[in-house]
């Protein structure tokens, strides 16, 4: 079995300090739905990937030592039983929809690349097949597709679901078994929508002390776990009052923190206040903080958690593409490696990026 290369040495504290980063997010673009690809030699030992999705052309580039990968999202189940993407080296692949759903098999060949404390969501043995039209992926099983266990119904549709959205063109999913269409899970009988599935139902949801549904709304915020020396990013949904704007509300939930018994944390200190409300224009949101988030950093500086963390909840299933943070209204404001924040940042592609 492969070794699992250490990302980060970080531990998560638990208490309002904020976490220092260890880059889980390397510049890699995610794969495109099913390309048509060639591979051909560059200079300095490189290989280019051309694929064509919708008339657009998008390269990629691995070394030689990766052995014609591409980094796909593969959603997992932790040891918390949390929903979790992973950013894994498979194999170039004409049919990577495909692929990224025979990775989620027990016992196939995830087994080779599974980080510790992860553990595959499908059934062994389940076969499945692809097929994409109009923003529907129909996604057709084996009949081994309905030996699982109860207790992992939710997080096998939720998995599949966002495994399959990672790819362009993709809203939503249909889930077969021998060619017949389910409405319901086969063994604890959870209805599955004739709409199909999206990211809209959300992933890792909690309870929550919201009474009022119609003056509430659904909200996903990327919370902190570890596992051994590993931080990782949690996306839990969660419904909300529906008292201010949207992202206002996701800000004070990361603020606010996950329960107490959720085994998740977060990253932003519990004095940390929006000092205004938040402007969007041209997808880029603009967030004008207090000083506390800068965390213990005497100079500053915010946190890598706390940056994407932000920023990957903010730009979850919303219009916005980049946030730009201010300090007291200023910009001048730095990570933790001492590089300039000024500028708005995007959503990093690969979330929990590993290596090997």
């Amino acid at each position: 079995m492969i070794s699992y290369k250490k990302i980060s040495a970080t531990a998560i504290i638990v208490s309002a300090v904020a976490l220092s980063g260890c880059g889980l997010f390397p510049t890699s673009g995610n794969p495109e739905l099913d390309p048509p690809e060639d591979v051909s030699y560059l200079e300095e030992g490189s290989v280019e990937e051309a694929a064509q999705n919708d008339g657009e052309n998008v390269t990629s580039s691995v070394t030689e030592d990766e052995e014609y990968t591409t980094m796909t999202e593969l959603y997992l189940i932790d040891a918390n039983g949390y929903v979790v993407a992973q950013n894994l080296p498979l194999p170039v692949t004409n049919s990577v929809a495909k692929q990224a759903l025979e990775y989620l098999v027990a016992n196939g060949p995830v087994n080779e690349i599974l980080p510790n404390g992860f553990r595959a969501v499908l059934p062994a043995d389940t076969m499945v097949d692809v097929d994409i039209q109009d923003g529907l992926a129909v996604v057709d099983f084996s009949k081994e597709f309905e030996n699982y266990n109860a207790q992992d119904e939710k997080a096998i549709l939720q998995s599949i679901t966002w495994t399959m959205t990672q790819f362009e063109g993709v809203e939503s999913v249909e889930i077969r078994v021998n060619g017949h269409s389910l409405t319901e899970m086969p063994v604890n009988g959870t209805p599955i929508s004739k709409e199909g599935l999206s990211r809209k139902d959300g992933i890792n949801l909690t309870l929550s002390d919201v009474v009022d549904i119609q003056g509430s709304k659904a909200v996903t915020v990327y919370y902190l776990a570890q596992s051994g020396e590993e931080v990782y990013y949690v996306p839990v949904t969660k419904r909300v009052s529906n008292s201010t704007d949207t992202i206002s509300l996701v800000v004070n939930e990361l603020i606010k923190g996950p329960d107490a018994s959720s085994g998740l944390v977060t990253g932003l200190m519990p004095d940390v206040e929006l000092l205004d409300s938040p402007t969007v224009k041209d997808g880029v949101a603009t967030l004008n903080f207090n000083e506390f988030i800068f965390g213990s950093f005497e100079q500053k500086m915010i946190s890598e958690h706390v940056l994407n963390s932000l920023v990957l909840s903010i730009t979850e299933g919303s219009a916005v593409e980049k946030v730009a943070i201010t300090v007291n209204g200023e910009a001048e404001v730095l990570n933790e490696s001492g590089e300039s924040i000024s500028e708005p940042v995007s959503r990093p592609e690969d979330i929990n990026a590993i290596s090997f």
